[in-house]
């Protein structure tokens, strides 16, 4: 294969032997996780080095990482730690921050986040259902929770969206209230139920949110409980999204450590490469490193050409 460069799009550092991630501590009670026991990960620290290690297989630039459930009684405490670390290391070029849309004290959160130059965007994943439904408390059709969302585009700041894809209707919708600011589908839009019926329903859905300009998709997440990461399982889930969204709004990403419960950093991207070998190397290089500077306004030149 030819020498790629490649930005991360999506992973983790934390250190939950100094930093308070109450989830990782072995001494909480396990929270439902959509890849079942994840013991694994708990009161292991993966930092720069950590990171290093794994990804020697691949040409990493840089990397942009994502809020790991820090204790929320202190939103903006991941944030500072995240840029000293940044500071300190080259690692990460960016970040995704929490922030608690239907808290009382959202306007100071995301005003204390966009002060930050490495934060980027904001992640708080709505309250879901096990089916459709909307409204409830916690969810994107929430007022006060829409009235946070409000708050990010003046700011300069886009939102990351988690949710299963049978609430991608709700934020089609949100998208349209909120124009001004950028939504990025994490994990791929979480199918996990791969029957014919749910990938039928995942697709549909996002057709839908692909309607809107403002969306993108982060290739990623797509490991399934129990089950070793096999490409055989993932492949038409990647050229969907591809083809759904187009190459210009899709992006490789590891979603490390967490997916390192499913398979190595090697497998997982090694996976992604050949399941775009095909396409023009533009396209790759949009897919894996140009789109993500784009939607993170990275300091890095773009790979394919600002035109490309």
């Amino acid at each position: 294969m030819r020498d790629l460069p490649i930005i991360d799009a999506h992973h983790h550092f934390w250190a939950p032997t100094r930093n308070d991630h109450p989830w990782l501590n072995p001494s909480h009670a396990p929270i439902p996780f959509r890849y079942g026991d994840y013991s694994a990960m708990c009161g292991k620290d993966f930092l720069p080095p950590d990171y290093d290690a794994l990804t020697s297989h691949h040409r990493i630039v840089a990397s942009v990482t994502m809020e790991g459930e820090w204790n929320p009684d202190d939103p903006t405490g991941e944030s500072r730690w995240m840029a000293d670390l940044a500071a300190r290391t080259g690692r990460p070029a960016g970040h995704v921050a929490q922030a608690w849309l239907d808290r009382a004290d959202v306007a100071q959160v995301l005003e204390e986040q966009a002060a930050l130059p490495l934060v980027k965007g904001v992640r708080h994943k709505p309250r879901a259902t096990r089916g459709p439904g909307t409204g409830e408390k916690g969810s994107m059709s929430e007022p006060t929770w829409r009235e946070g969302y409000a708050r990010l585009a003046p700011l300069g700041l886009h939102f990351e969206l988690q949710t299963p894809w049978w609430h991608l209707g709700e934020a089609a919708d949100l998208i349209s209230a909120f124009p001004d600011t950028m939504l990025v589908l994490n994990h791929t839009g979480l199918p996990s139920d791969r029957s014919p019926e749910g990938l039928a329903g995942w697709r549909a859905a996002m057709r839908r949110l692909a309607e809107a300009p403002q969306a993108r998709v982060k290739i990623s997440g797509l490991g399934l409980a129990g089950r070793p990461w096999r490409i055989e399982e993932n492949i038409g889930i990647i050229r969907d999204t591809i083809e759904i969204f187009g190459v210009a709004r899709c992006m490789f990403a590891s979603n490390f450590p967490v997916d390192g419960l499913c398979g190595s950093f090697e497998t997982i991207f090694d996976g992604f490469r050949q399941s775009v070998a095909d396409l023009p190397w533009n396209d790759q290089l949009a897919l894996f490193h140009d789109n993500a500077i784009r939607t993170y306004r990275l300091d890095i030149p773009l790979a394919a050409g600002a035109d490309a």
